[in-house]
This record gives structure tokens, C-alpha cells and sequence, in this order.
């Protein structure tokens, strides 16, 4: 029999195992992933590729993959073997430098940001502002972790240009967000009519400008920042990086804690600034989840879940903060029932928080001395 490696090339997805498709679908599935396993394999130069960041799989222990005798350092790669005609999906946890691990979520997510802007160039939407926040929060807390491990002026001006950057699409997306809201509720809640029609005028206004600024947009000296900041990593490939980046995932945690002991559930905003930190903390864990022996990958999409309670709030917060402002400033305010619909729906958002408020710390060890919560359950 013969095998094929079905390995991520630079930039590229890796093809996804196959659950629940139909039989003709899985033939053509297969067909495809076979061409694509015969062209990696006629490449001269495969650039074996993975961002560890944003792996979702969870790792089986295998064969070590071995070349000429020496075990290959490599990321989390997902081979895709064939036998025969039938196809098993094994998951492998490589190992990889800690610098090098920053190098290649470095070049990942500035190629991601390059590209989300470049279509918001093309189509501001909702969906494409907040991919493009997104991107830009991902890259920010790269460098902001690369950072406080090896602290340059350029990466600091490198941080206040991508915050500044997050901060041109924040009102437009609030306006989005509250847009499609009474785009939902328009029907149940007719009085919202005027509140929408004056969201569409302030989110025309927000496109005119935003359109300016993207294309006035220069990168050049983002992108020699981000240039010299990849060469500083190659410098220091020998350098164990480590130590230093658990350290600072610590910090980021012990203010997620800080702020977690201050929510009062009666004043929105301190449930906002614990959102702030664990955004924080969790883009960071993204990062460096591959350097932790055990990590549930499950822990990802929990956490991004547990943002995301805290989000509702946000959201809720600002659409009753802006309906206050505009009813102020009109003659015939909103019916009494849309400013009790949306006041409840913000209390609920609070209460399915408060009852899951404590999963933070299923997420990160409370003090450094300690061992990792998934650890205790080994």
C-alpha cells in the first residue's frame, strides 16, 4: 500500500476529517484531498505550515513522524493517510521553539490582517468589520505579548497603531450591532421605526469617513515594525523564550482576577473591564496553549464562549445607552414596551452571565506556583 501526508502548506487550511456526509459527497471529498496529497507530495520545497494559535483539534498520541532518524520539530499537523482507498485522520503534538512558535503566528496573523483589510477595502459589512477588528485584536496581543517579554519602543508604537486602528471601526460596528438588532425586532416592536431610521443615518455617516480612512491608510511603517519585529525573532532563534511567555500569560491572568473580584452585577462597566482583560488574556492563550503539556482543546471554544456572556452584556449596554440618547433629543420618544424589552433583555444577558461567572477559572492556574486546573483533574 502506499501513503500519502496530507501536510498545511504556508497559508492554508487543513482539510477537516469527515463527519456525516453522504457517500457521493465523501468520493468526491476523498478524490480531492487525494489530488491535493499528490501535489504536496510533488513539491520540492513543502513549507510545513500551522498556526498553533487557532488549532481546534484535539491530539491522539501516534507513531512519532520520524525523518532519517530525527524526530521532526514541528507544529500540530494533521495527517491524512491513505490505505488502500480508505482514509484515517491521526493528530500528532509536535513540538516547536517557543520563539519559533511567535514567528510563525507572527507572519500568520499579519497575513490575516493584511487580507481582512484588503477586503474592507473592498465591502465594509458587518461581518467584514468584525473579522477585521478581530484580526487586528489577535495581532495586537501578539505583539503586546512579544512585548513584555522583550520590551522595544518600536513594539510599543507598533501597539498604539494597531489600538488606534481597533478604535477607528468601533462606533460603525456598535451601530451595526444595533442595527441588525431592530432589524430583528422591528415587527414585535414597530416603535423602534424612528430609533432604526436614525442608526441608518449615523451608520452612512460612519462609512463615508471610515471609507476615507482605510484608503488614506498607510502601512509602510506597520509593516517595517512587523519586518524588524520577525528579524528580532530569527536573531534570537536560540533563545528559550519559554519561561518568560507563561509569565506573562500569568500577568494577564492575575488581572482577569483582580477585575473579576470587582464585578458588581448593578454597574455594567466592571463586567466590561473584566471583558477587556480576558480578551486579553485569551488571545494570549491562544498563542501559547501549545507550550502547556495537556491543554484541553476544548478549553478554546469555552472560553470564547464565556467572552461572548459578557459580550451580550456589552451589546445590551450600549444599544439602551444609545436609544437614551436619541430619545432625549426628540420630541416623540419610544414607546414605554421597547424601553422595557430592552431593559429586560439586558437583565437576562446579566443573570446568564452571573450563573457561569466563576468558569474563568477553569481556564488558567490562579497563582504561578500552582499547577494548571486541567492538570488537578489528571
Amino acid at each position: 500500500f502506499m501513503c500519502f501526508f496530507l501536510l498545511a502548506q504556508e497559508g492554508e487550511p487543513l482539510l477537516p476529517h469527515i463527519h456525516g456526509e453522504d457517500h457521493e459527497q465523501t468520493k468526491h471529498h476523498h478524490k480531492e484531498e487525494s489530488n491535493h496529497a499528490h501535489r504536496i507530495a510533488r513539491t520540492p520545497k513543502t513549507v510545513l505550515y500551522r498556526e498553533l494559535a487557532n488549532t481546534q483539534q484535539l491530539c491522539k498520541p501516534v507513531l512519532p513522524f520520524v525523518l532519517f532518524g530525527q524526530p521532526l520539530k514541528l507544529p500540530l499537523i494533521s495527517f491524512l493517510i491513505y490505505v488502500n482507498g480508505y482514509d484515517v485522520h491521526c493528530y500528532y503534538k509536535m513540538t516547536l521553539a517557543p520563539n519559533q512558535i511567535l514567528l510563525d503566528v507572527l507572519e500568520n496573523r499579519w497575513k490575516k490582517y493584511v487580507a481582512e483589510l484588503k477586503r474592507c477595502r473592498a465591502e465594509i459589512s458587518n461581518e467584514v468589520v468584525h473579522d477585521v477588528r478581530v484580526a487586528l485584536r489577535r495581532l495586537l496581543s501578539l505583539v503586546q505579548l512579544i512585548n513584555s517579554i522583550s520590551p522595544r519602543p518600536r513594539l510599543r508604537k507598533l501597539s498604539r497603531a494597531l489600538k488606534n486602528q481597533i478604535d477607528t471601526f468601533d462606533d460603525l460596528r456598535d451601530t451595526q450591532v444595533m442595527l441588525a438588532e431592530t432589524s430583528e425586532t422591528i415587527r414585535e416592536l414597530p416603535g423602534l421605526e424612528k430609533f432604526r431610521r436614525h442608526l441608518e443615518r449615523v451608520e452612512k455617516k460612519l462609512l463615508k469617513d471610515l471609507r476615507k480612512k482605510i484608503r488614506s491608510l498607510d502601512l509602510k511603517e506597520v509593516t517595517h515594525r512587523i519586518r524588524k519585529t520577525r528579524e528580532a525573532l530569527k536573531d534570537n532563534v536560540k533563545a528559550d523564550f519559554a519561561e518568560p511567555i507563561i509569565r506573562s500569560v500569568d500577568d494577564a491572568f492575575s488581572v482577569v482576577m483582580q477585575r473579576h473580584g470587582q464585578i458588581d452585577p448593578a454597574r455594567p462597566s466592571t463586567i466590561h473591564r473584566l471583558r477587556v482583560a480576558f480578551k486579553k488574556f485569551r488571545y494570549m492563550v491562544e498563542i501559547v496553549h501549545p507550550l502547556l503539556k495537556n491543554f484541553p482543546q476544548d478549553n478554546l471554544k469555552r472560553m470564547h464562549d464565556y467572552q461572548a456572556l459578557m459580550g451580550e452584556i456589552q451589546d445590551a449596554d450600549v444599544f439602551l445607552q444609545t436609544l437614551d440618547d436619541f430619545q432625549s433629543n426628540v420630541s416623540t420618544p419610544a414607546p414605554e414596551p421597547v424601553c422595557h424589552y430592552y431593559e429586560s433583555r439586558h437583565a437576562d444577558a446579566i443573570s446568564a452571565y452571573l450563573k457561569e461567572k466563576d468558569m474563568f477559572s477553569d481556564f488558567w492556574r490562579l497563582t504561578p506556583d500552582q499547577t494548571f486546573p486541567w492538570e488537578k483533574t489528571k
